[in-house]
């Protein structure tokens, strides 16, 4: 038996005997989480319920929009929260030391409750160099009582580095389903409409080089016919603030008065906005040194916009991608260039079919809830 939910809707109706697992999802806001609900709900499954994030700064209250940093990483909370049947941790351990996830990993044990470790980063895309996330990574990974993570290429690396095995799901659909649904209805492009190619440089994580990147892109881009380079970015990133970076800031000022590309300075998008600007690009260029996964990137094939991915992490595994070379200090303009020309000589893709994201989710639902289940009987 089977209950159909519109797409941001939760399910109530059940069998009165059927089991519920309470799960701390750490967090339970992202769209990555919210997303690994079922739309249609299976209900010989076991009812999956997760708790919502406590405000950081009043425990007692649902944390709403504001989830980091996470309470439930507090082993305190652990100790005195009852209500929940396993911890799920994805993401949001960034700040905690080796010594606090052992800590926390400790709570968990003399209480009762599995850890499940969603590998989404074996790189993490904010840190310059790699061994503060590995040291966090040699405690998850070993603790975990299941792993999770997106490619078999991430399998196969925690199996070499850990020797342990994680059940390998797929990225669920990041943009929501209504507008997945319009914009499937709307992708013809007008006729004489330009190839437009997206460069977004937002919050410029460390695992972002746009600088190099933007100056191939910005003279390849001008040698095809009817083609434009849009670059969007933050107000505090290209004009002032903590994280103002003035050699690309002045690049790209210089560059859009020389006609070489579009610029769009803004504050953060909503979903509305975000989603409205990636789908009127035809193809958007990341411009990753390293990594593992990408949302970016599942929301594009959500969208029908072409990815020029970097040959780091597993970006290939994810979905198709035209790569190019970028991989730490080793970038290979050549590469980007090819991907390019390919992207430009290419049909558009056709958006993920609605009804594909809506069956791969409810698979991924299950397949959580079988996994919970495991644990907890």
């Amino acid at each position: 038996m089977t209950t159909t939910r519109p797409s941001g809707a939760a399910i109530d109706a059940r069998p009165s005997d059927r089991r519920t697992i309470r799960v701390a999802s750490v967090p339970a806001a992202h769209v990555y989480v919210q997303h690994l609900a079922p739309v249609t709900d299976r209900l010989q499954l076991p009812f999956v319920e997760r708790l919502p994030d406590p405000d950081p700064d009043d425990p007692a209250r649902p944390a709403g929009a504001k989830w980091w940093p996470p309470t439930m990483l507090e082993p305190e909370w652990v100790r005195t929260h009852p209500e929940f049947d396993l911890m799920h941790l994805q993401f949001g351990f960034d700040a905690r030391t080796p010594a606090q996830l052992a800590e926390l990993v400790d709570a968990l044990r003399e209480t009762g409750r599995p850890l499940v470790y969603t590998v989404h980063d074996l790189r993490n895309p904010h840190h310059a160099t790699r061994n503060a996330h590995d040291e966090q990574l040699d405690v998850l990974v070993p603790a975990a009582d299941a792993l999770i993570t997106l490619t078999p290429g991430a399998a196969a690396e925690i199996r070499r580095r850990w020797g342990v095995e994680a059940l390998v799901l797929p990225h669920p659909h990041v943009v929501d389903l209504e507008t997945m649904r319009q914009t499937a209805d709307r992708m013809q492009r007008a006729a004489g409409e330009p190839f437009r190619v997206g460069v977004h440089v937002k919050s410029l994580r460390s695992s972002m080089n746009p600088l190099p990147v933007l100056r191939v892109l910005a003279e390849a881009v001008r040698e095809l016919p009817n083609a434009v380079l849009q670059v969007n970015g933050h107000t505090d990133v290209l004009r002032a603030g903590e994280r103002f970076e003035r050699p690309l800031a002045e690049f790209l000022e210089r560059a859009a008065a020389d006609g070489l590309l579009e610029l769009h300075v803004h504050d953060f998008l909503d979903d509305d906005a975000l989603w409205a600007y990636l789908g009127s690009l035809d193809v958007s260029v990341l411009p990753y040194r390293f990594g593992t996964h990408s949302g970016w990137l599942e929301a594009c094939r959500d969208l029908g916009t072409a990815v020029i991915a970097p040959d780091c992490g597993y970006y290939r595994e994810q979905g198709p991608v035209l790569e190019y070379r970028n991989h730490d200090d080793d970038f290979d303009p050549a590469s980007l260039r090819a991907a390019l020309h390919r992207a430009y000589g290419s049909p558009a893709p056709a958006p993920l079919r609605v009804q594909h994201r809506v069956s791969q989710r409810d698979e991924i639902a299950s397949a959580h809830a079988r996994l919970y289940e495991s644990l907890v009987t």
